[in-house]
């Protein structure tokens, strides 16, 4: 097999970034998440143009999820970004998350998930730019240790602390052969 000078993997990786920012759009455009939809969305919070409050990166200094789904304001979704507020005990907190930063994404009322590499600016790989002109979007494996109910906070950490027990695992992408799913 020849070399991948084309980075189909990295252009992948965009358009599915492209589903996040896509759903996020529509809850604007709708005025809030239709039925019973709500996001877990998990990002790095030390990546570049990621704006978090100095205490929640201190206390999450890799990873955070956060959950849209009550109580969240002034959501915008930007080419590159999204924006929103939340509160964190009680006070309300601005964040700014680019689309790159984004490691997981989970809307638990329909199964539905995403799960990206470490972008390689946090790897110190090259980066490919490409700006998204549509999106498109494939189931991505599921057992991401999401759990499958919403939690009250708006806050679920994405560190050690799981519970191994709890947390199912995640062995990447499975090879399926087209016979299982063919009738005996």
């Amino acid at each position: 097999m020849s070399q991948d000078l084309m980075n189909y993997e990295q252009m992948r990786s965009l358009a599915l970034r492209g589903v996040v920012r896509d759903a996020i759009r529509r809850v604007i455009r709708e005025d809030g998440l239709p039925g019973a939809h709500h996001f877990y969305i998990t990002f790095l919070t030390r990546y570049p143009g990621v704006e978090i409050d100095d205490a929640l990166a201190d206390k999450y200094k890799e990873e955070i999820t956060i959950v849209l789904e009550h109580q969240f304001w002034d959501l915008a979704a930007n080419s590159d970004d999204f924006e929103v507020t939340l509160k964190f005990g009680g006070i309300p907190k601005y964040l700014r998350v680019p689309y790159h930063a984004i490691t997981r994404f989970h809307d638990p009322s329909v199964g539905f998930s995403l799960a990206f590499e470490t972008p390689a600016e946090m790897e110190g790989g090259p980066v490919l730019d490409l700006t998204p002109s549509t999106s498109l979007g494939a189931p991505a494996p599921t057992g991401l240790g999401i759990p499958d109910k919403a939690a009250d906070t708006a806050l679920v950490p994405a560190t050690e602390e799981t519970d191994p027990e709890d947390t199912p695992t995640d062995d990447g992408p499975k090879v399926v052969s087209l016979d299982s799913f063919r009738k005996k």
